[in-house]
């Protein structure tokens, strides 16, 4: 679930669009209409503004941005990594399985409003 922070004066929804690009590769159409899923509070404290937009999306061309790190821990050297290692479709189950347990509200929710 691509997200991050919203720039000051950023329109909520631009920024998921944004963030969705730099996390995955795909740019999404400004004109393909978002169904607003609401906000969740995670365990870490952080807020999460999450849309559903359907859309095609082939997992085997994910080109994920790199973010730095100091790795390993304490060594003072800055390593580089994706953000995101992977991706993949699946079914309501296995997604409850595979995705983080601060984020299970989320998937209910979209089964819950989008069938």
């Amino acid at each position: 679930m691509p997200k991050g922070l919203l720039a000051a004066g950023e329109d909520h929804l631009a920024c998921a669009r944004r963030e969705f690009k730099e996390e995955t590769g795909v740019e999404i159409s400004t004109s393909t209409d978002a169904h607003d899923l609401g906000i969740f509070r995670q365990p870490s404290g952080k807020q999460l503004h999450v849309w559903a937009i359907e859309g095609n999306f082939d997992p085997t061309k994910l080109k994920s941005n790199l973010f730095e790190i100091e790795w390993p821990p304490k060594s003072g050297r800055k390593e580089r990594f994706p953000e995101v290692d992977r991706a993949g479709w699946f079914d309501e189950e296995q997604a409850g399985i595979k995705i983080t347990p601060g984020q299970r509200p989320i998937l209910a929710s979209f089964y819950a409003q989008m069938g």
